[in-house]
C-alpha cells in the first residue's frame, strides 16, 4: 500500500491517527500530536500522520518541530498530496505560485461525489450566477448580445458553469485537474468535450483566437500567479473575446497564500496583468461567491475583453 494512503495498513497505526484526528477536532491539539507520535512509530514512512503530527505542533506554537513533521511528509509523499509544501510555505511566510498538482487532484476527487450538495448547500456556493450576471452588465454596457461560439470552461468541476450557461455558447469545453471532477461533468452532458488535465496546457493546446469566451469560476483559488494563464487566455481568445473569473481578495500585494491553504488575488495585480496582456476591463465587481464557516468570503468578479 503507498506510504501517504489514508490508511497506513497497519490497523493499530490507524486507530491512533482516528483518534489523533478526533482530539484535533477537539482543540486537544497535545494529545493529538501524542497520539500521532504513536502512530508513526508504528508506521514511521505515512504521510498523513506526519502532516497531521505537523500540524498539532503547528497549533501548539512549536513551528520548527512543525516544519519538521511537514518535511517528513514530503519525503514519503514526495508529489504531495497533503499538500504539506504549502503548509511549510505558509511557516516561512512564503508564495508559492500555485500548490502540487497532487494536492488539489486529491482533494477534489475525493470531493466529485458531494461535490455539487456541499458547495451550494453548506458554502452558500454562487459562482456561476455571479458570473453570468457580471456578464450581462458588460455585454449591455458594450451593446453586444451575451451570446458566444465557443467557450473554454477552466477548473470546471461537475460542470455547474456551464449548466448557468445553458443556450448562450455554442460549445463549451471543459477542463479540471481532478479526473472524477471531469467524469461527472462529461456525464452531464453539458460539454461537447472535457478533459482530466492541467489547465495551462489545456489552454495551450488551443489554437490561436480559436474562441469567444473564456470562464473561471471560483479556480484561482487553487493557482497564486496568474501571469501564464492570462497569457494563454489572451491568445487563443479571438477579437472581442471575454474572459471572465472570480477570484478570492487580496488587500496587498500580487497574491497570498491563506491559512484556508487557497489563495487570494489584489485588485491591483489583475489590473497590472490585463494591462500587460492588452485586456480592457469591462467591469470589475465586489463580490462573495462562497462562505467560510458563516462568513462571506471577500471576492472579486472580473470581466476581461480581448482587443
Amino acid at each position: 500500500m503507498p506510504q501517504f494512503s489514508r490508511s497506513s495498513g497497519i490497523s493499530t497505526a490507524d486507530r491512533r491517527y482516528d483518534y489523533a484526528r478526533g482530539a484535533a477536532g477537539d482543540g486537544d491539539h497535545a494529545a493529538a500530536a501524542d497520539l500521532c507520535e504513536q502512530a508513526l512509530e508504528i508506521a514511521p514512512g505515512w504521510a498523513p500522520a506526519w502532516y497531521a503530527l505537523g500540524d498539532a505542533r503547528a497549533s501548539l506554537g512549536d513551528v520548527e518541530a512543525a516544519q519538521a513533521a511537514f518535511l517528513r511528509a514530503l519525503a514519503c509523499d514526495p508529489e504531495d498530496s497533503q499538500g504539506a509544501a504549502l503548509r511549510l510555505a505558509r511557516l516561512r511566510g512564503e508564495n508559492p505560485a500555485r500548490p502540487p498538482d497532487a494536492y488539489v487532484r486529491g482533494l477534489f476527487d475525493q470531493y466529485a461525489a458531494r461535490f455539487e450538495e456541499h458547495l451550494v448547500r453548506d458554502l452558500a456556493y454562487c459562482g456561476p450566477p455571479i458570473l453570468k450576471a457580471a456578464m450581462a452588465r458588460a455585454c449591455a454596457l458594450a451593446g453586444r448580445d451575451m451570446r458566444f461560439g465557443a467557450a473554454l470552461d477552466l477548473g470546471c468541476g461537475t460542470g455547474l458553469m456551464a449548466l448557468e450557461l445553458a443556450g448562450a455558447c455554442a460549445s463549451i469545453d471543459g477542463v479540471d485537474l481532478a479526473s472524477a471532477m471531469a467524469d461527472r461533468a462529461r456525464a452531464s452532458g453539458r460539454y461537447r468535450h472535457v478533459e482530466a488535465g492541467d489547465m495551462q496546457a489545456f489552454l495551450a493546446a488551443r489554437a490561436t483566437a480559436s474562441v469567444d469566451l473564456v470562464l473561471a469560476a471560483d479556480v484561482f483559488v487553487y493557482c497564486g500567479d496568474l501571469a501564464p494563464v492570462f497569457a494563454e487566455t489572451r491568445r487563443v481568445l479571438a477579437s472581442g473575446g471575454l474572459f471572465v473569473f472570480t477570484l478570492q481578495r487580496a488587500e496587498t500585494g500580487d497574491f497570498v497564500l491563506g491559512d484556508d491553504l487557497r489563495y487570494a488575488q489584489s485588485q491591483a495585480y489583475i489590473e497590472r496583468l490585463a494591462a500587460h496582456e492588452g485586456f480592457h476591463i469591462l467591469g470589475c465587481d465586489t463580490v462573495s461567491v462562497r462562505q467560510d464557516r458563516g462568513v462571506p468570503v471577500p471576492g472579486l468578479a472580473f470581466v476581461l475583453a480581448a482587443p
